[in-house]
């Protein structure tokens, strides 16, 4: 299939995840795509990753365990890809994979259930909020609970949405399955735990680099939008290019940042992860910490515009590429 397609289909399948989300009824009778992929890794973390063997052991199958996929997703992605563009109507086939390995409308309706939980009370908000981040809910309170959904969304913005589309821009449907592959990896192995950070260092290292390109992106997208939630783009700018280094991870800080300023919150910060506080420093450290669940909506108009801005560089590029043909 032509570049100038696969754009298309890209913009196609931006647009419909975003309306219409995941069928939750379908996933009900049928594995999605990702779960299949988290069965294997599952099952490989399981079987090889035995405490009883040596580090360099764990670690040497960990990377083992992340090339069989990456091949296995990449050859899966080919030869599909190849068999649907022979088809008549195959271009729907791949529009549907597309559309399903996006995330924008169900991140968007995770983090509205946190905004409304929070305004129902405190109780209701802890468990909207356990559902999407991993730290202890019970330490949270509504400042705490509302930064942590406005993260969650800056971050998984990269992680679920513009990473999977910048992929299969550039390498069509195969860099789209080892990216989902890659990150569905990181997840579920690339922790720093006592159990995994042997056997799944070589997940955490390449869904970092990874996601190198889609942060930085989603950044830049988010910052665009900071007018949608009573930012300015210029602040927010500054404040992503200055702070991003301050963030643990290497690729989160970029759109963490970037929303925090456009919100005028601090965001990241000391967090507690099953009863280990993580001292790390805030991003835009001067923003308020008093966040409320009007913050969240105000993050959800940007992230709306952020989407937005996606597409319409998904349709220019595409234009382009016919263009140039």
């Amino acid at each position: 299939m032509s570049v100038a397609l696969h754009l298309w289909l890209l913009a196609a399948a931006v647009a419909i995840d975003f309306v219409v989300g995941d069928p939750a009824a379908l996933w009900r009778r049928v594995p999605h795509p990702v779960a299949i992929i988290g069965w294997v890794i599952g099952g490989a973390d399981t079987v090889l990753n035995r405490p009883s063997l040596p580090f360099w052991l764990r670690r040497a199958l960990g990377i083992v365990v992340v090339l069989f996929i990456v091949a296995a997703a990449v050859t899966g992605g080919i030869y599909l890809e190849r068999w649907l563009a022979g088809l008549r109507w195959g271009w729907v086939a791949l529009l549907v994979i597309a559309t399903v390995l996006l995330a924008a409308r169900s991140l968007y309706d995770h983090v509205a259930t946190v905004a409304a939980a929070l305004d129902e009370g405190i109780d209701a908000a802890r468990v909207a909020v356990a559902r999407i981040v991993g730290r202890d809910p019970a330490s949270l309170d509504e400042p705490r609970i509302a930064r942590a959904a406005i993260e969650s969304l800056a971050e998984n913005f990269s992680d679920g949405v513009v990473a999977p589309a910048f992929w299969f821009a550039v390498l069509g449907l195969p860099g789209l399955l080892a990216y989902k592959a890659i990150n569905t990896a990181d997840s579920m192995i690339g922790h720093l735990d006592a159990r995994h950070e042997a056997f799944g260092w070589a997940a955490a290292r390449l869904d970092d680099l990874l996601n190198l390109p889609a942060s930085r992106l989603s950044g830049l997208l988010i910052a665009l939008a900071a007018p949608f939630g009573g930012g300015r783009t210029g602040a927010s700018l500054r404040v992503m290019v200055a702070d991003a280094g301050k963030h643990r991870s290497p690729n989160a800080g970029w759109p963490e940042a970037a929303m925090a300023a456009a919100l005028g919150l601090a965001l990241a910060g000391p967090r507690r992860y099953a009863g280990v506080i993580v001292a790390d420093p805030f991003v835009n450290e001067r923003g308020r910490l008093d966040a409320v669940s009007a913050d969240i909506w105000r993050a959800l108009r940007i992230y709306v515009g952020a989407n937005a801005a996606l597409l319409a560089i998904v349709v220019i590029a595409g234009s382009l590429a016919v263009l140039l043909r």
